[in-house]
């Protein structure tokens, strides 16, 4: 937390945009801390709310904008040489292109709500060749909603934000990892089934 404050005291603004860059591509930052500790600051009047609303946004986009690319410029040439040993085959990419054309482009607006999902979706989006089009509208969408939530939630809390943001970051986190363990358990009892 001390470094955070570090960070933003010093580079101000800059320090904002480039750590949610880092942080939405997959590096260790504490993005909802920062952009809860930046709304607890606006409230103070240490930070302007609109520079620090646009500092966050486009770090945001920026930072799930180089997933994408990461993902449809080299995605594929990892599926092609070493999706066989994941079990990861043409027809199956196909399908997960056709399901974010229908209904998965909204996991890259939901996805920023998910502690470790929104690392995950951009990259899915571009190796399944999502056009730019519908991954920029949901997503950037995403990245707004998720800054807004976040700048509000540590201006409206005042001095009351961090024990309040822990309980709810804890909160997240089980329903993530609940959820994942589900998923897991579907995706097995589904394999086996297809053997029998």
């Amino acid at each position: 937390m001390d470094q955070l404050l570090q960070w933003i005291s010093t580079y101000g603004y800059f320090a904002i945009f480039g750590l949610l860059v880092l942080g939405i591509v997959g590096l260790p930052v504490p993005d909802e801390t920062m952009l809860v500790l930046c709304g607890y600051l606006i409230s103070r009047s240490r930070l302007h709310p609109v520079y620090a609303f646009v500092a966050a946004f486009t770090g945001s986009a920026s930072g799930i904008s180089v997933s994408y690319l990461i993902g449809r410029s080299a995605g594929g040439r990892v599926i092609h040489r070493y999706g066989r040993y994941l079990h990861l085959t043409q027809k199956r990419m196909d399908r997960v292109h056709e399901w974010f054309r229908h209904v998965g482009h909204w996991s890259l607006t939901i996805g920023y709500f998910v502690p470790g999902i929104r690392h995950v979706t951009a990259i899915v989006a571009g190796t399944s060749e999502l056009e730019y089009r519908p991954f920029a509208l949901y997503a950037y969408t995403g990245a707004a909603l998720w800054v807004t939530t976040f700048l509000s939630l540590g201006y409206y809390l005042g001095d009351k934000w961090m024990p309040v943001f822990r309980a709810i970051h804890r909160n997240l986190t089980i329903v993530t990892v609940s959820a994942a363990a589900v998923f897991c358990v579907w995706l097995l009892v589904r394999r086996l089934r297809r053997k029998r």
